[in-house]
């Protein structure tokens, strides 16, 4: 460990957006050639040659660089992109080859996460999870990772630190009117004055430890909705259902949040072709 920074100081620094291999800026989208060193497990032997895709740059609490990536011709990449075991790995500098320009894909696309949040066990607060289920089942556009958090808050800070540019947070949020509305909310991202945690979930502090870890998208967006029933987690009872208005409401969230997806992705694409 360096110097005298304590160990889980360390590992909150957040890690550069680039490194550089051969002279070549290597960063989140670039494609690499994998040259693993020789004596490494079977897999890595295995994995030799192939074209990979660079998820994130890591440094860990000596300062030397690793590279994360997930293969390109991984029929379950998508699973590497969401931080699954045996389809993300991770590679020295100098075990990998930055492929020519001519070879390097089109700019990264936009990426949008929509976060599934609340707790089955407590009623309607469980809107959130059962409305990110369904919406998971569904033909989304590129880009776009559900997931259901539950009670992660601090699984969201991570993910929101994976280079999201807009988030959609899916939860029940009581404002007062009838069980069942559905809310759109834009809360402000100045989060300076709460005080971060490292567990539960609690949205405006998990906001404040995503700031803390070093990043927040540009647009964060909370669909909302009206819940009946309102229980606590030092409530005896356990209620796994969610109340009949909160549940006939899920489809037109599923809706309300497809709807906010092409907006987002839209917006960003034309920001891009206009520039700074």
């Amino acid at each position: 460990m360096s110097g005298d920074v304590p160990f889980w100081e360390e590992l909150e620094r957040p890690a550069p957006d680039s490194a550089t291999v051969d002279g070549v800026e290597l960063r989140r989208g670039s494609r690499v050639r994998l040259r693993p060193h020789a004596g490494k497990d079977v897999l890595d032997l295995a994995l030799a040659g192939k074209v990979a895709i660079v998820e994130g740059i890591d440094q860990d609490y000596e300062d030397n660089l690793h590279i994360a990536v997930t293969i390109e011709d991984d029929p379950g990449r998508d699973l590497g992109e969401r931080r699954q075991p045996g389809h993300r790995f991770f590679y020295a500098l100098d075990e990998v080859e930055p492929l020519p320009d001519d070879e390097q894909e089109p700019v990264a696309q936009k990426r949008v996460l929509v976060a599934g949040i609340g707790n089955v066990f407590l009623g309607d607060d469980g809107f959130g999870v059962e409305a990110a289920t369904r919406l998971a089942r569904r033909k989304l556009p590129p880009g776009v990772d559900v997931v259901d958090f539950g009670i992660r808050g601090m699984d969201l800070a991570y993910a929101l630190q994976e280079g999201y540019e807009a988030a959609i947070f899916i939860d029940a949020t009581p404002r007062g009117d009838a069980p069942g509305t559905l809310y759109v909310i834009e809360p402000e991202l100045d989060t300076e004055d709460v005080s971060p945690e490292a567990h539960g979930m609690d949205p405006v502090k998990v906001l404040a430890l995503a700031r803390t870890l070093g990043r927040l998208p540009d647009r964060i967006l909370v669909v909302g909705c009206e819940p009946r029933t309102r229980l606590s987690v030092e409530s005896e009872e356990l209620v796994m259902e969610l109340s009949e208005p909160v549940r006939a409401s899920i489809d037109e969230a599923v809706r309300l949040v497809e709807s906010l997806l092409g907006e987002l992705l839209e917006s960003t694409e034309s920001e891009r072709m206009v520039g700074p």
